[in-house]
């Protein structure tokens, strides 16, 4: 019998697709491919080979019809990172989690010492989850977990993994309670015991997880057999 659990990470709270402070790559040599797969740019900023040649006016038009504007309250995507970075570095928890998932996506742009853009950075997400599970915050103890199962960013640490879930589930984390069933469920990082896995699975269910639902009718069909 398979028992499914939620390995999703908790959406960030505002997506875009540069980190909206820096740029790097080879802007005075090579073609216009090669840029394309070097140069990160902000998330408000042409790259330099389509911009290379305009007027101030042109640039301001065709920025206007490739790239995001203002949202609702006035500010650009990366205005919005920069807000969340500096709440990040204040202690703000919320903050702190949310910038742990885009790097974790790599919707925040990071780079290794040597200056090596990085798809995504699943060692720095799993720093500002810690940051933010330390506070108590469910939704950092729950990714922060993913990542202990996974053993992405961190050592992989089934042991570690329960405990966030549990802090997480304690705390009516929905998906951490569907994810700490099935792992006292298969004796994964915690001696097997089915029926704590059901409390967890029925709490879960309550609040109406479906996989926490199909769980729970997997094993009362493998009883009844």
């Amino acid at each position: 019998m398979k028992i499914k659990t939620v390995l999703l990470l908790v959406a960030p709270l505002i997506a875009l697709p540069g980190c909206g402070g820096e740029s790097s790559g080879d802007k005075s040599a090579g073609d216009s491919a090669t840029q394309t797969m070097t140069e990160v740019t902000a998330a408000d900023e042409l790259p330099s080979f389509l911009s290379e040649g305009l007027s101030e006016e042109e640039i301001n038009e065709l920025r206007e019809q490739i790239l995001p504007g203002s949202t609702e309250d006035g500010k650009t995507p990366g205005e919005k990172f920069q807000e969340l970075l500096e709440k990040a570095k204040a202690g703000d928890p919320v903050a702190q989690n949310g910038l742990g998932v885009m790097y974790y996506t790599g919707e925040a742009v990071s780079k290794t010492v040597t200056g090596q853009v990085l798809d995504n950075d699943a060692e720095l997400a799993a720093g500002w989850f810690y940051r933010s599970a330390e506070q108590g915050y469910a939704d950092a103890q729950f990714n922060l977990g993913l990542l202990y199962a996974n053993g992405e960013g961190v050592e992989q640490d089934m042991q570690q993994a329960v405990e966030l879930f549990k802090q997480a589930a304690e705390q009516g984390h929905v998906d951490a309670q569907n994810n700490l069933g099935a792992m006292y469920y298969v004796g994964e990082g915690v001696i097997r015991d089915e029926e704590i896995a059901i409390e967890w699975f029925e709490k879960a269910a309550a609040q109406g997880n479906e996989e926490a639902k199909e769980n729970l009718e997997a094993i009362m069909a493998a009883r009844s057999q």
